[in-house]
């Protein structure tokens, strides 16, 4: 056995040997990078490894095909549905698990589709129709293959821990593909859409026994997008949904203050802005699937800004950080462009939170970290948080003195998670507050 062992041992060493120096021998495809910027070469996409998964890949699959009468269907109509399993890791969840195909509009009201995932726990419920817990992950892609629809199957959807203690209460949780089958839609109203559409399929299954089912929604970062779009076009959109109340943190509100602040960073890698700096090549890939002519790469962007564009294209939040952290989109302009172009600066104005026609129309909890690295405050936020206010919603708001993004979604759980649990079962919001500094 021992000698087994070291054969094998032997093998791989010798396996790590070749990989590590065929690496070392391929030229970076990247343009070479400036010494206070990511030094890091191409990296392996998702999907690169994601093929290895038992699960079909979302973009060749024809269950998510448009049918040819899709222009004739009504918002949140169902086209299609298959019964599949949830899985963590490899092991499957007791649940019932259904999938929906279903018709939506993006941005531009064109009819599209997208997909949204039902999950049922085995738990009963007494009293009331089920509620349903609308949960908007923060999906923060440019593919596809990144949709919780494909990551809930393969056993990587990365916010099962927090989708589970909903699903132990009971709740019927639904987790809708709101950036697209595209992945066109990143911070825009389309998400709206397409979340409350995901809702109005899941009402629409029979079989599911939701039709009369209340509503709460709930989503942190690029979730909190999907999920504050979604209450702020409930009344325009969807008024016919039942929706109690919106839990959402860190939500990027002011797009043109977030794009002025993650598209640049001062010298040295230690500079806090560095790391927001991948969230600009993020939402600039899908914003040239949405809007081609006002994001023309080819116009915007020198020929290095250009691969690095490329590169992010069709990667998911993993690699996309690791691509695009201390890259600012700035130093990759052609001369002469900026975010001050008019047709530029209207599309973030016209995508940014906090329009009057947009007030939320249900109670509202926000929360936000006041050293959020990605989503800087208070220029993300808080005049959104502002409008709100003077709008009269009813809101519920505090900053958290957490120094990164991500441990502000945690830290923000408790309060937020008994807060829409509390809503979906009946009891009064709360007064409105705003709180922080």
């Amino acid at each position: 056995m021992k000698g087994i062992a070291h054969a094998l041992a032997s093998m791989i060493a010798a396996i790590c040997v070749v990989a590590v120096s065929s690496v070392a021998a391929q030229a970076d495809p990247l343009p070479p990078m400036p010494p206070d910027q990511n030094q890091l070469p191409e990296l392996p996409k998702e999907s690169d490894l994601y093929k290895f998964l038992p699960v079909g890949d979302p973009r060749t699959d024809p269950w998510y095909q448009a049918p040819a009468d899709l222009e004739g269907m009504a918002n949140g109509q169902i086209v299609r549905t298959r019964d599949v399993g949830t899985y963590v890791t490899g092991i499957p969840m007791p649940l019932t698990t259904r999938q929906i195909l279903f018709r939506t509009t993006d941005l531009h009201d064109n009819p599209t589709v997208t997909a949204t995932t039902v999950l049922i726990p085995p738990v009963p419920w007494i009293g009331s129709p089920r509620p349903i817990l609308s949960y908007q992950e923060a999906i923060d892609s440019s593919s596809g293959i990144c949709n919780p629809s494909f990551t809930l199957r393969a056993g990587i959807f990365k916010e099962i821990a927090l989708v589970a203690p909903f699903l132990a209460q009971g709740f019927a949780v639904v987790v809708t593909d709101f950036d697209g089958v595209d992945a066109s839609q990143l911070l825009t109203f389309g998400e709206g859409h397409m979340v409350l559409d995901g809702i109005r399929a899941a009402k629409n299954d029979p079989s599911l026994g939701l039709a009369d089912s209340a509503v709460g929604l709930y989503g942190y970062s690029g979730g909190g997008s999907g999920t504050s779009r979604a209450a702020e076009l409930h009344k325009s959109y969807a008024p016919e949904l039942n929706i109690l109340g919106s839990a959402e943190g860190g939500v990027p509100g002011d797009m043109v203050k977030i794009a002025a602040r993650n598209v640049t960073h001062d010298a040295g890698l230690a500079n806090f802005s560095g790391p927001g700096n991948f969230t600009m090549w993020l939402v600039l890939a899908d914003l040239v699937k949405t809007y081609p002519d006002v994001f023309d790469p080819q116009r915007l962007l020198t020929t290095e800004g250009q691969e690095l564009l490329k590169d992010v294209e069709g990667r998911c939040i993993w690699t996309s950080a690791l691509t695009g952290s201390y890259r600012p989109v700035n130093s990759y302009l052609k001369p002469g462009v900026s975010l001050d172009d008019p047709d530029i600066r209207q599309v973030l104005v016209d995508q940014s939170l906090g329009q009057p026609q947009n007030l939320p129309d249900m109670p509202v909890f926000m929360w936000h970290a006041i050293w959020d690295e990605l989503l800087p405050w208070p220029d993300a936020i808080q005049s959104t948080v502002d409008k709100y206010w003077a709008g009269g919603v009813d809101l519920r708001y505090y900053t958290m003195p957490i120094p990164e993004h991500v441990t502000a979604d945690i830290a923000g759980v408790p309060a937020a998670e008994a807060w829409i649990s509390a809503v979906l079962r009946g009891l009064p919001p709360g007064p409105r507050f705003r709180v922080g500094i």
